[in-house]
């Protein structure tokens, strides 16, 4: 008998013979009418490892569970619903979201749930198949296979959510920096409108000498001003040009 089942469960060595020291993945084995189901706990961000849970039906029709599940049919039912509990808290959460972290959160906690469901759904499926006239299999099945359903979908829409997030998120970047751009490009125009100017006050007002502090006077200061002006635009109409091209 393998370590992984219980002393007391006499399945067919068919079985037992397929366990190894661990439970290994969600799958369901059959062997002279005797049903074993492993499964897996509903994954949570607190459990590094997944949980196993056996379920173990005798031919005569009674369950029998182990591991982190008790009460046999009970027990899977309870399994089952705990599933679709986490499916529903992780649906509210993507629909909540609306920030690119919190899309990645969701995206997180979704993938391992939407694994974990897929296989359990799978498990139960194999146990459809080889207990045909079961009930209740066949109705867990079903409740598994709505559970991988809404998941999926909930993955889908965290996984759109985050790619409309970071497009957007991009789009507003470069928006800003096309906003900057434009506003260096008008600082640069004025630096280049008044660079003259002040080129012209800097050598004109170094209180030197020149022979020129009298003359003509006011109007050579007009002048001046006025060609510095006009050196002013042509600059600034050369920047443009350059930064247009």
């Amino acid at each position: 008998m393998s370590k992984v089942l219980p002393s007391s469960w006499q399945v067919p060595d068919k079985i037992s013979a397929r366990f190894g020291t661990q439970a290994g993945k969600q799958r369901a084995m059959f062997a002279d009418g005797h049903l074993v189901i492993v499964t897996h706990l509903v994954p949570t961000p607190q459990k590094s490892e997944p949980e196993p849970a056996l379920f173990w039906r005798h031919p005569d029709g009674t369950w029998r569970s182990t591991g982190g599940a008790r009460g046999g049919l009970g027990g899977l039912r309870t399994l089952v619903e705990d599933y679709k509990k986490r499916a529903d808290a992780l649906e509210d959460q993507v629909s909540k979201a609306n920030k690119a972290a919190d899309f990645f959160q969701a995206l997180q906690a979704v993938a391992p749930a939407l694994r974990s469901a897929r296989n359990l759904h799978r498990a139960l499926q194999e146990a459809r198949e080889v207990v045909t006239a079961d009930r209740d299999v066949i109705s867990l099945r079903d409740q598994a296979a709505d559970i991988e359903r809404e998941l999926d979908i909930a993955h889908a829409d965290a996984k759109t959510g985050l790619e409309f997030a970071i497009a957007h998120q991009a789009e507003e970047q470069a928006r800003m920096t096309q906003h900057i751009a434009r506003s260096s490009h008008r600082l640069n125009l004025i630096a280049a409108l008044f660079l003259p100017i002040t080129a012209v006050a800097t050598i004109f007002g170094m209180n030197l000498p020149h022979g020129m502090e009298g003359a003509y006077a006011p109007y050579l200061f007009w002048a001046l001003l006025a060609g510095a002006f006009l050196l002013g635009l042509l600059v600034r109409a050369t920047v443009d040009k350059r930064d247009a091209g």
